[in-house]
Formats: C-alpha cells, sequence, structure tokens
C-alpha cells in the first residue's frame, strides 16, 4: 500500500511522476500487487493505470489521511483489496507557511493532521494484521534533519516521521514487522516544483553529485527497503540527497 501514490499537476511537469506514484510503479515491476492510495481519485487512478498498462496488478482506494476514521481504516481495505498486507509506504504531505510568526494554531494542526498524526494511525491499525516479515517504509525529508526551506510546520512533521519510524520499528521487531525512513533531498517533483520559496537558495546549492535528485532515485531507495534483501535493517534512516547534508552541509 503506497500512502499519496498520486501526482500532483503541475504546468510543464505532466511527465514527471512524484515519489509515491514512481515508488508505486517501481513496486509493481518487482512483481507486487500494490494499493494506490490517495484522496485524488484521478490520480490515483492514472498511477494505477500506469500499473496495469505495464502487465501489473494495482487497486485504487480513495482516501482523506487527515480524517482518523479514514487512516484507520486504510491497512484493512488494502488487505481486502489485494488479498493480503505486507508492505506499507507512508508518503503523503503537504507544504506549510513560512515562518514559525506566520504560522497559525490552525496550520500546525493542518500540516501535523496529515503528515505525521495519520501516519501514526495508519501505522497503529496496520501492526495489528501484517504477517511477520512484513515491511514499513516512511518518507521523512532532508528537511527533518536540516531544515532549510523556512516551512516549520513541514520540517517538525517530517522529523517527527523519524521517531514515528522508530517507534514502530521496536513496536513491530517481536513480530519480525520492519520499519525504515528514507529522507530525500532535492528531488525534482510536481510538489518540489509547487513549493514557494522566499529565495532561491536551494536552486543554487552545489550538490556534490552535481544533479538534482528524481522521484524514481527515492523509489529505488524504498523498495530496497521492503524487500528481502534489507531483511536485516530496521529503525533505520536512508538520506537521498547526493551527498548533500554528509559532504558539503555536515
Amino acid at each position: 500500500m503506497v500512502v499519496g501514490a498520486g501526482s500532483q499537476k503541475v504546468e510543464g511537469l505532466e511527465g514527471t511522476p512524484g515519489n509515491g506514484r514512481a515508488i508505486a510503479i517501481l513496486a509493481a515491476r518487482e512483481g507486487a500487487a500494490v494499493a494506490c492510495v490517495d484522496r485524488d481519485e484521478d490520480a490515483a487512478r492514472t498511477t494505477a493505470d500506469a500499473i496495469t498498462g505495464e502487465g501489473g496488478r494495482a487497486e485504487v482506494l480513495v482516501a482523506d489521511v487527515a480524517d482518523p476514521q479514514a487512516a484507520t481504516a486504510l491497512p484493512a481495505r488494502a488487505s481486502e483489496a489485494l488479498g493480503g498486507l505486507d508492505g506499507l509506504v507512508l508518503n503523503v504531505g503537504i507544504l506549510g507557511p513560512f515562518g514559525l510568526g506566520g504560522t497559525s494554531a490552525e496550520d500546525w494542526d493542518r500540516v501535523f493532521s496529515v503528515n505525521a498524526r495519520s501516519h501514526a494511525l495508519i501505522t497503529g491499525a496496520a501492526l495489528t494484521l501484517l504477517p511477520a516479515g512484513s515491511s514499513l517504509v516512511f518518507m521523512s525529508s532532508m528537511s527533518g534533519i536540516l531544515p532549510g526551506i523556512g516551512m516549520p510546520a513541514y520540517d517538525v512533521t517530517k522529523a517527527a516521521m523519524l521517531s514515528l519510524s522508530q517507534n514502530a520499528a521496536m513496536e513491530g521487531a517481536p513480530s519480525r514487522i520492519r520499519s525504515n525512513a528514507v529522507l530525500p533531498g532535492v528531488i525534482d517533483t510536481p510538489l518540489g516544483a509547487m513549493t514557494p520559496r522566499p529565495d532561491s537558495s536551494r536552486d543554487r546549492l552545489p550538490i556534490p553529485l552535481a544533479r538534482r535528485g528524481t522521484a524514481w532515485d527515492v523509489a529505488y531507495a524504498t523498495i530496497f527497503l521492503l524487500s528481502d534483501e534489507a531483511s536485516y535493517i530496521t529503525g533505520q534512516t536512508l538520506v537521498v540527497d547526493g551527498g548533500l547534508t554528509t559532504l558539503l552541509l555536515g
């Protein structure tokens, strides 16, 4: 189940997938049946159609994860639709206002309800039905360890994903359920293109590998953590940033 499997429509980036869409497509290419979850049915169906067009299997689940009941119900819905569930990608996220002073109580509640609380509720429900050997991957961000885009609510929720992933790893370990987090850096996705920046500093970052990342870079890292090849990895963070945080800013 990939939560946030659709991609937002941005003019000029119609063929560019978001992280969730790339992860769902790549998971299907590796043989998984995928439940594509999004609040936008058309966006989820576009992802599912791309999967079925390549001969894979995909189901569309529409849910607004800001609704606690909808979030809690998702693992059971996905398990029923797929005939079982052994992998979760918790990817959905929204941006926030700039600056602490510019972020209202309502803004904090809105961003937390989508970016953090929803994933906690989904995970709590999933841990009761996932079989041994299952894997969860939480989509955090470089912003969770290195604030830089000036959106404190977004940054704090991405930091919260790291703790949530570790808590899931601790609770899941007795049942051999693994949990890890992926932290994308500067990635060319529709959401990234929609980020209103107060300046262009992120565009000028001298990334050590000399290019911005793509959703496929994030997807390959995620699929590795979902797979049996990562069967002895849990409670960890994998930064996908072209070396930015350690080689340049670390």
